[in-house]
């Protein structure tokens, strides 16, 4: 580790930006200001380990949704950057201390064109989390980097290149699943893309109260949409006018990437969850956009399944955790058996109160 870097590194009380320069490879180690912003988007834009979740507007939302510190770590050389690296910092007294790339996020980590790049992004977040005392870093890689670092085997992925031709998407969808589909066609039900978050919050947030789990934020969609604008989409499901369910996905380079979604009670009756990603593939197809993301699943869950009976393979997410402060990384697992009590208790609670406690819970779950 050059522990030259440590010194460097500011504390949240700090607003000094990082600044360390590597007379042996001219890189520079800067953290994100805001005339960056534009440069680090480029370069998200064309690294190809780079994901949505690399992208600068996270800063913001992270910042202004939920308060917590962040710092967004990049190395440049003549000007040019050469990798990033997002990071957050949660502390909560109820779920621990962590800097993390990246909370909320399903993918982060380094995104680097260079490996000398990669390090000193690496060392300087190992450094910076060791100075601010956390529990553990945590990067949330696609693919494995640190054999050495504590891992968590839970999550997948499940990612799909569309096919140019409707009908062949349509076709490659297993029978039961298509099934399903149709059923959802044959029902009636009509898409169409939204600007407000108004219809897509009441579907998401009913089938979250149904889950038994908090809730985000009204204000966290809010400033989703805001600050990813036209690549942050919000399509409703409805039938005779009713909203039936909804779904908010990201657009990134080739790839379209449903994001958060949720149906009222009416949805599994006429087949609307099905239908609505049927909906968002054919209009992905449609834009000429090559790769559904389904993004990241639970084993042994209910959206693992629904997400193979569509033909999606899942592929392993690789969440690697270097301990500091902490022994063990926290559970918050909504499968850890102490929380079943706690969400049978929160699928009895009336789902104004639900929606108005649980932003306070949920933020600090990352």
């Amino acid at each position: 580790m050059n522990t030259a870097n440590a010194a460097l590194i500011s504390a949240p009380e700090s607003p000094a930006p990082i600044a360390h320069s590597d007379s042996s490879s001219a890189l520079q180690l800067r953290q994100l200001q805001e005339a960056d912003t534009a440069r680090w988007d480029a370069f998200v834009q064309n690294c190809p380990e780079a994901t949505f979740f690399h992208r600068a507007g996270w800063k913001s939302v992270i910042e202004r949704a939920f308060g917590h510190h962040t710092h967004f770590l990049f190395v440049e050389s003549a000007g040019e950057i050469q990798g990033v690296l997002p990071l957050a910092e949660i502390n909560s007294r109820l779920f621990g201390h962590s800097l993390a790339s990246l909370p909320f996020c399903v993918y982060g980590g380094v995104a680097a064109a260079t490996d000398a790049a990669r390090q000193m992004l690496d060392e300087a977040a190992q450094q910076l989390a060791a100075q601010l005392r956390v529990g553990h870093l945590e990067y949330r890689n696609l693919e494995p980097r640190h054999a050495d670092w504590t891992a968590k085997p839970l999550y997948v992925t499940f990612r799909k290149e569309i096919d140019p031709d409707e009908e062949k998407n349509m076709l490659a969808i297993p029978r039961k699943q298509r099934a399903m589909v149709r059923k959802g066609i044959k029902a009636g039900l009509q898409s169409e893309t939204d600007s407000n978050i108004e219809r897509f919050f009441h579907a998401y947030s009913t089938s979250v109260h149904r889950l038994g789990t908090p809730v985000f934020s009204k204000k966290y969609f809010a400033i989703l949409k805001e600050v990813f604008a036209d690549d942050c989409e919000l399509l409703v499901i409805t039938n005779e006018g009713r909203t039936v369910c909804a779904v908010m996905s990201f657009y990134f380079r080739d790839e379209v990437l449903p994001y958060y979604g949720g149906g009222t009670d009416e949805a599994r009756a006429v087949a609307g969850n099905d239908f609505m990603y049927w909906e968002l593939m054919r209009r992905a197809c449609a834009r000429h956009y090559r790769i559904f993301d389904f993004g990241r699943s639970k084993l042994g869950t209910g959206s693992y399944d629904f997400k193979k009976n569509w033909g999606f393979e899942p592929a392993p997410l690789h969440y690697e955790y270097q301990l500091h402060a902490s022994k063990a990384v926290p559970d918050t697992n909504p499968l850890n058996p102490k929380y079943q009590l706690f969400i049978k208790m929160w699928q009895r609670m009336p789902l104004a109160w639900a929606n108005r406690i649980g932003p306070h819970i949920v933020k600090n779950l990352g």
